[in-house]
């Protein structure tokens, strides 16, 4: 029965109307598509064919399986929050918005697992089991409004990754619409050493480009008998970057440990959730443990003396849960606190080995004065995810540009010392051809290669995470022929 209340002459756009049985639940006018032309990395922007909003598995099969059948490109998009172009519709996709598929679907605390659909939020699963002591530990920045789906898709981190792992270490099964339609259960729910390949891991992080995640089952972890918080001010970002590798080498393993240089100070502290860091500053590093009671206090004092060794202007523990809260508030707001100094700005998300932090914040300030704008940095200092934050004016002639070449240095330099170009935004559009500076062809080739054999003729999410066949990372001399032909 056709569905009433579609006014389009486009048959695709009627046939899944048909497919979804609800006028309400597909957008096809420009005026509707907009929001959706981009995610979080907004130098790009493209508008869908359509976004159709899918209430359970069998729904976003049938629209899988008639994009396939009629060759339209189409893409799995969460809450939109991504930052490196993962959701962007490069080539006119109809979006399959998951966002109805909210629910969460089952609770075990017993095996200590829950099951969720892709649009349940991931904040909301910890507070959905916080009352019966449990938590889910992914704590990416934008866990109050990012989808679980999302995180899967893109493998998120989060400040408490250091000690807890990312995404992938907290999945244990996956219910994923293949690109044909076919619907396919991976994972053995938390069984050890399963035999045959890891397809779960390969899913996980895999950006939307080998299937579409439907159903989620996850670790789920008791809470921590106690926590501890320390806030530490440097002068210098050499004496911080030390502590860092001091306190890993003294055999403590933090639950998070934080660094804010002092551009991210000011831009935090211009925003939402000021907490009073001394603008003079150079470094604030926010250092949390937890585990048994017992043992807290010795690793604080441990942490506490290892950051005089390193010359700290001020130390101290949070005296209170609700100091505590204000400090995590302050940092988890960093990258939208940017918006404050900056009226844009681009997150970059690149690896290094932690004993190479000095050299490189080093020469990330170097890229600063080289390409004449700000860099702030806001990281996750105890296992080298660095995210310098390029801050620039759109508006501007060759800003734009200039901070994706900025960008892209700052990843080379990551690159250089044994790094890579992401932790935990994915590659998605932003850093395709940075890919390179990490991957041979030869690898490269072995990795969509594998995409192939998922999704042959590349109509899920076509045009991300590998760059384009032959191919170099030129984009200096790019930018120095648009700065040309702008002057």
């Amino acid at each position: 029965m056709a569905v009433k209340g579609i006014k389009s002459k486009d048959k695709h756009i009627i046939n899944l109307a048909n497919i979804i049985g609800d006028a309400r639940s597909i957008l096809y006018h420009t005026e509707d598509l907009i929001a959706y032309d981009c995610d979080g990395f907004t130098l790009h922007k493209h508008l869908p064919k359509a976004v159709v909003f899918p209430k359970n598995t069998q729904e976003v099969a049938n629209l899988v399986k008639y994009c396939s059948e009629n060759q339209l490109p189409f893409l799995a998009r969460g809450a939109g929050t991504g930052l490196s172009g993962g959701a962007i519709p490069l080539n006119g996709e109809v979006i399959i918005s998951l966002v109805k598929m909210k629910r969460l679907l089952s609770v075990d605390l017993e095996n200590r697992r829950a099951v969720v659909e892709p649009g349940f939020v991931n904040l909301k699963l910890t507070n959905s089991i916080a009352d019966k002591g449990y938590y889910y530990a992914p704590d990416p920045s934008s866990q109050y409004c990012c989808t679980i789906g999302g995180n899967v898709a893109e493998n998120a981190g989060g400040a408490h990754c250091l000690k807890y792992g990312v995404t992938t270490n907290h999945i244990l099964g996956l219910e994923v619409v293949m690109p044909n339609g076919e619907i396919v259960e991976i994972g053995t729910n938390g069984i050890p050493d399963a035999p045959g390949y890891d397809l779960l891991g390969l899913l996980t992080g895999s950006e939307g480009t080998l299937g579409i995640v439907t159903k989620i089952t996850v670790r789920i972890l008791k809470n921590p008998e106690a926590k501890q918080t320390v806030l530490a001010y440097f002068d210098r970002v050499e004496d911080g970057s030390q502590a860092v590798s001091d306190i890993i080498s003294a055999g403590i393993v933090p639950a998070a440990l934080e660094m804010m240089d002092k551009v991210a100070i000011e831009g935090v502290e211009a925003a939402a959730f000021p907490v009073g860091h001394p603008r003079d500053i150079e470094a604030v590093l926010l250092i949390e443990v937890d585990g048994i009671a017992a043992g807290l206090d010795e690793q604080i004092n441990h942490i506490l003396e290892v950051c005089k060794n390193r010359n700290v202007r001020e130390v101290r523990a949070a005296k209170d849960e609700a100091e505590r809260g204000r400090w995590w508030a302050n940092r988890k707001t960093g990258f939208g606190a940017m918006g404050a100094i900056s009226p844009d700005y681009l997150v970059q998300d690149g690896v290094i080995p932690r004993s190479k932090l000095p050299e490189v914040l080093n020469n990330i300030n170097k890229i600063s004065e080289e390409y004449g704008l700000r860099i702030a940095n806001i990281f996750h200092a105890g296992d080298g995810n660095l995210h310098p934050l390029v801050l620039f004016d759109a508006r501007k002639p060759g800003e734009s540009d200039r901070a994706l070449a900025a960008g892209s240095a700052c990843l080379q330099v990551c690159a250089d010392v044994g790094g890579t170009i992401t932790g935990e935004h994915g590659v998605g559009i932003e850093k395709r051809e940075e890919m390179r500076f990490v991957f041979s062809d030869e690898e490269i080739n072995a990795q969509t290669d594998i995409r192939e054999v998922f999704n042959p003729h590349n109509l899920l999410n076509a045009g991300k995470l590998f760059p384009m066949p032959g191919r170099c990372v030129e984009i200096k001399r790019d930018l120095k022929e648009k700065e040309a032909a702008i002057s």
